[in-house]
């Protein structure tokens, strides 16, 4: 996999898609398929909110080894090597969900899931961002942006609708080993795919200089702490998704958690269709809108309705959790509302670490930075979020949801959008372009 003179044998067409698909895959059976598989093992809210946010982490953390990547190889060879680790993984997952000390393996593999795919962005984003042209970048981003959304839908509905149909026909251990066996399939062959149809992302590298990544690092990260307003603006990033990571851990658990213990106990096949098609439509179309309505208003402006957009459906979940109806039209509906707000406010924490802490010098890294931030505001709370929920109850746990999500919805009245002191310019390239 090292660059020999030909790095665009196949158009953009026949593997942004499936570079983007793939991308998509292992995050969605770490993020949500690994707490819906060991609730239905039988596993407590508090042990699942836990284990799986924490799984989170190297999302936040890749910042720190990202500069490995460019010391050796080629970005294909890191793209499709980790593809094929993280498909491999997916694997041994299903094998091992019979044994009886099921919960300890899974979860360590789940780990080494979550490092391949969380370090595969990196790659990923990397080869786009080298093999295409501005022009074309700007022609396949909403290629990008749509076949990880079909990883979304495959994923949480497709995938969960067919766990559903196993369970009614075999044992649960045997049903979700189908599951993990096809996703592992799935990553395995795409990476046999890209191995032949991706270019290479650059020269093949072989070694770099270590301290010229450590001084280069220490600047990057110097200069993104002297921003202006910063210590406020990472702040609200922290907060302004202290709500949505806590009902994003516990809200799949309560739809499918049997009515007995507060839970709607809904089956696979209702949950991926309600949850994973009908709520994943609703959140694509609300990031849609979101991102129409900032435009037009301006995102100074737009920031407060965006971010109550955000928590405000999140009332749904209460309405649910107080009347447990059970017309399934009726929770479809009250999902696509909660969806909806959730992808609409979502753009603006995007559109701010963008426009006020990405801009300026090393303008890549430091928005890495920001999104770390953002990932560790939705996984901190995340991973509190069972022991907070079995010790109010499913109801009055939703209550707090909404409370959790004042002190952002305050401090955005202070944020100084628009005022950095600091004027946007050209990113530095690093030594090696």
């Amino acid at each position: 996999m090292t660059d020999q003179g030909n790095p665009r044998r196949y158009p953009p067409a026949t593997w942004v898609p499936t570079l983007y698909f793939a991308e998509g895959i292992p995050f969605f059976a770490v993020s949500l398929i690994a707490g819906i598989l060991y609730k239905r093992l039988g596993l407590g809210n508090d042990v699942i909110a836990l284990y799986t946010k924490l799984l989170l982490l190297p999302w936040s953390l890749k910042p720190l080894w990202s500069p490995l990547l460019e010391m050796f190889k080629t970005k294909k060879y890191f793209v499709v090597l980790l593809q094929f680790a993280g498909g491999v993984s997916l694997g041994l997952i299903a094998l091992c969900l019979p044994l009886p000390g099921y919960f300890i393996y899974t979860i360590g593999l789940f780990a080494v899931v979550a490092f391949c795919s969380s370090t595969h962005d990196i790659a990923a984003d990397g080869l786009y961002i080298a093999s295409l042209s501005t022009k074309e970048q700007a022609a396949y981003a909403g290629w990008q942006s749509g076949f990880y959304s079909v990883a979304r839908l495959f994923s949480q509905g497709g995938l969960i609708i067919l766990a559903g149909y196993l369970e009614a026909r075999m044992d649960l251990p045997h049903a979700w080993m189908a599951i993990f066996a096809t996703m592992g399939l799935i990553l395995v062959a795409l990476s046999l795919y890209h191995a032949r149809a991706l270019p290479t992302g650059g020269a093949a590298r072989h070694s770099g200089s270590l301290r010229e990544i450590a001084d280069t690092f220490w600047d990057v990260l110097v200069s993104f702490l002297k921003k202006p307003n910063i210590y406020l603006l990472l702040l609200f990033i922290l907060l302004y998704r202290a709500g949505e990571g806590q009902v994003v851990t516990i809200g799949p658990l309560f739809l499918v958690d049997k009515r007995a213990a507060g839970g709607l106990g809904l089956t696979m096949d209702q949950f991926g269709t309600i949850y994973g098609t009908v709520g994943t439509m609703a959140f694509l179309a609300g990031t849609v809108l979101g991102g129409y309505f900032t435009s037009w208003l301006g995102l100074r402006r737009a920031l407060l309705p965006l971010i109550c957009a955000m928590n405000f459906p999140n009332l749904a979940y209460v309405y649910l959790s107080t009347a447990l109806p059970t017309n399934h039209v009726l929770i479809a509906s009250a999902m696509s509302v909660e969806m909806f707000g959730y992808g609409f406010g979502f753009v603006g924490v995007m559109l701010l670490m963008m426009q006020e802490i990405a801009p300026g010098k090393y303008q890549t890294a430091h928005y890495a930075f920001a999104n770390s931030l953002m990932n560790l505001g939705l996984m901190i709370p995340g991973a509190v979020s069972g022991k907070i929920q079995m010790a109010l109850g499913y109801q009055k746990f939703f209550v707090w949801v909404l409370i959790s999500s004042v002190p952002a919805i305050i401090l955005s009245r202070f944020i100084p959008i628009g005022k950095r002191a600091v004027q946007q310019q050209p990113e530095e390239q690093p030594a090696h372009a």
